[in-house]
């Protein structure tokens, strides 16, 4: 607000802070077992709210088709571009840093499309599409090929009873949002000191997770899958309950959320990342293979909009912070990335947040970005029709 010009994401300040305050700093602050706690909670709501995000009407016909086969390419790349990382001997985990490479950051771009008056457009759909599935498929292969203890095999057994479970909670609570007597009740409690709607939702995410840690999964996913069931369900909001997930935002944003990106920062391992040449010129590099594996696939999307804002998409993809530091921690934690790799993503995590998002929004606004209310998306004299 004080540098209108500067625009950054709030999660790159906090990371910052973390550094400063930090060991790799000043020192004023080290991570301890409460801190580690609340940074743990942090990353659980963080997820919980990006399932909150996916909006599964939009997930359908064209949009789905085009999405979805944007991302296959770009999973494909990323499987290359990890290939040639491992040849070089930059890094040691070719398949994990293809998935980190692979994910978007949904909850950095949805405010740049609404500053761009873009959210409602074919355009805003069609990126939100994208940023949905790349963020649900990079926590599912995770969940796959790096979590669990007895092999990809059992663990996707213990992701089919994780998601046999999200079935029957979903049918569940859709039987008792169903209900006249508790939807009454509900409506009587939500907004009094009782809150229960917020209750409800917090019981739900802390449920999944611990489900997940239970069954050997990341918790990432548990809190990840509380929130797609709840969109599920809470179809009415706007209706009874207006301000349930904006009272979630503020709790996660608001207190929980921050502690998880500053604590990143308290973990962040400067040393490490300037202790050679080889991990600084990794900063560049991861830079260039997140613009080039979720950029080059966008250009699938002339298919429902013109070049220049499937170029544009293309750019904002290539957005991803939240899921690279969650990610990163849980390689370091199994020994499968070192503290300079983990830092070189991390760093270029942070530099994608910083001029990704700022050079879409340039691109859209001399694009003609929408007028209140109007899709500039629709309007654009020379889409090309879809034809799949």
């Amino acid at each position: 607000g004080l540098a209108p010009r500067l625009r950054l994401p709030s999660i790159v300040l906090e990371i910052v802070a973390g550094i400063v305050i930090g060991p790799a700093a000043l020192g004023w602050v080290e991570v301890d077992e409460p801190i580690e706690v609340l940074n743990l909670i942090g990353l659980a709501f963080l997820l919980f709210l990006a399932g909150l995000e996916i909006d599964f009407g939009r997930l359908r016909g064209p949009l789905l088709r085009v999405s979805a086969l944007a991302y296959v390419v770009s999973f494909a790349i990323a499987i290359v571009v990890g290939l040639g990382l491992k040849a070089g001997d930059l890094i040691e985990t070719p398949l994990l840093v293809a998935i980190i490479l692979a994910s978007t950051s949904l909850g950095v771009i949805i405010p740049v499309l609404k500053d761009a008056g873009e959210v409602s457009s074919q355009f805003g759909q069609l990126v939100i599409a994208g940023a949905t599935i790349a963020d649900f498929s990079a926590i599912f292969l995770l969940s796959i090929f790096f979590s669990g203890e007895g092999g990809t095999g059992a663990t996707i057994i213990l992701l089919a009873s994780l998601v046999l479970l999200a079935v029957v909670a979903y049918f569940a609570l859709l039987e008792v949002e169903r209900s006249t007597r508790i939807a009454r009740e509900l409506l009587r409690l939500q907004d009094t000191t009782a809150q229960i709607r917020v209750r409800g939702a917090v019981v739900l995410m802390i449920a999944f997770v611990a489900l997940a840690e239970t069954l050997g999964l990341e918790v990432i996913l548990g809190a990840f899958a509380a929130g797609a069931i709840l969109t599920l369900v809470d179809r009415d909001q706007e209706v009874t309950h207006p301000l349930f997930r904006r009272k979630l935002e503020s709790v996660g944003f608001g207190v929980f959320i921050p502690v998880f990106f500053v604590t990143t920062g308290l973990n962040f391992d400067l040393e490490a990342l300037f202790a050679s040449t080889k991990a600084v010129v990794m900063i560049p590099i991861f830079l260039a293979a997140l613009l080039a594996v979720r950029g080059i696939p966008a250009m699938l999307y002339r298919r429902l909009v013109d070049r220049r804002r499937a170029a544009i998409a293309g750019i904002l993809q290539a957005t991803s912070l939240p899921f690279i530091v969650a990610a990163a921690a849980i390689g370091m934690d199994l020994g499968l990335l070192d503290q300079a790799e983990g830092a070189a993503l991390v760093a270029a995590g942070l530099l994608s947040v910083m001029i990704f998002p700022a050079l879409g929004l340039v691109l859209l606004k001399r694009a003609g970005m929408a007028a209140p209310g109007e899709p500039p998306g629709d309007r654009v004299a020379d889409q090309p029709t879809m034809a799949m």
